[in-house]
């Protein structure tokens, strides 16, 4: 059984009313795709379980795979769910922005067990895009969101992402233009006197260390593919179609080339398509490109995505995370 709409609005962020069009959407239980400033996301109403449900339809996600949940602040976060002192600071020093933290949820949420996948913890946010955080305190939600993309590809960062993959099965799009960060927020759980790095994002671990002042792991825990702890955890994920293939100094003549830094050009003048992520070879700029050209590189002829060998620092931890689930064996 489907739910999904026929036609899916595209809703220019610009046009007078546009975010309480979104709204009202989301009030009324259905699902619509929003900007934040690391990729676009697949809203809900965290508390309306047949909302909630309407994402994973739309995605065709696994439902055992937990959600991010977006508020407008960390007092409405504290509502949702209990503080250590250490999330705390994390959430002070970063929030609004691109962390998410993972926190032991409160028995009087009443957050929707498909948001948390039964699990006691909750996945929490507050964004820093202007149209994120007007859409949720017009809505006066808690809006879950995953990346608005089908279930284990590549993230959107631009509304025709969006559009490309999820056309007819959501009910809107609020079209902001292209996302600035462009790859997911990191994930962080306090648990005592350990932190978790739960996965790599737009705040790097340098900059979370600098906040705990001590050093923070940041190996991926073991992952249960039939159970993930996290949001973002699944083994293969963020996958085009075309196979992936990591460090690669060289091309193969079916294969497209996605390099970086000043080297690319001439490796990808041999290849059957060529991107450069950052021509001077920086990683911020790499992370903004890295999803939007997946997309212009996954297309017919194309067996392969060769991708050039990103620099394991700052922002280049997530980029290789992304990369790293791109190219992981499909199930």
């Amino acid at each position: 059984m489907s739910s999904s709409p026929k036609t899916t609005l595209l809703i220019d962020a610009e046009d007078v009313g546009s975010v309480e069009r979104v709204a009202a959407l989301l009030k009324a239980g259905e699902v619509a795709a929003f900007p934040t400033e690391t990729v676009y996301g697949l809203g809900a109403n965290a508390r309306d379980g047949k909302a909630v449900a309407r994402i994973y339809e739309a995605k065709g996600r696994p439902s055992f795979n937990p959600l991010i949940v977006h508020v407008a602040s960390l007092e409405a976060a504290e509502e949702i769910a209990t503080f250590d002192p250490l999330s705390r600071r994390f959430a002070e020093a970063f929030w609004p922005g691109a962390l998410t933290l993972v926190l032991p949820l409160k028995d009087t949420a009443g957050i929707s067990s498909l948001v948390t996948a039964g699990l006691d913890t909750i996945a929490l946010r507050v964004p820093a895009h202007p149209l994120a955080r007007r859409l949720i305190e017009t809505s006066g939600l808690a809006i879950a969101a995953p990346s608005a993309n089908r279930s284990g590809r590549v993230s959107p960062t631009t509304a025709a992402h969006v559009m490309a993959d999820l056309d007819g099965r959501i009910a809107a799009v609020l079209d902001g233009g292209s996302t600035r960060i462009g790859v997911e927020s990191t994930i962080v759980a306090v648990t005592g006197d350990d932190v978790r790095l739960l996965r790599h994002g737009g705040v790097s671990r340098g900059d979370l260390e600098a906040i705990a002042g001590r050093p923070i792991i940041a190996d991926q825990p073991v992952v249960d593919d039939a159970a993930p702890i996290s949001p973002g955890l699944l083994t293969s994920h963020y996958a085009p179609k075309a196979r992936v293939r990591l460090n690669a100094d060289d091309v193969r003549a079916d294969e497209a080339y996605l390099g970086f830094g000043p080297v690319a050009s001439e490796i990808g003048s041999q290849a059957a398509a060529f991107e450069s992520l950052s021509e001077r070879g920086d990683p911020a700029e790499a992370a903004a490109n890295l999803f939007a050209a997946l997309r212009r590189l996954d297309r017919p002829g194309i067996a392969a995505i060769a991708v050039a060998p990103i620099p394991q620092e700052g922002l280049g931890e997530a980029i290789n995370d992304r990369l790293a689930r791109a190219a992981a064996p499909r199930s």
